[in-house]
């Protein structure tokens, strides 16, 4: 990953995935959170 933020010119990343357990507000938590983020920066 470290090449790619390099490349990026970020100086990190978060990954998330999601599987049969989680629940649908669980997702649209993330969902929030990444929109927040996307408004903020």
């Amino acid at each position: 990953a470290i090449p790619m933020h390099k490349v990026l010119g970020v100086p990190g990343t978060v990954r998330a995935s999601f599987y049969l357990y989680n629940t649908f507000e669980e997702v649209d938590a993330l969902a929030d959170a990444l929109r927040e983020i996307d408004r903020k920066y």
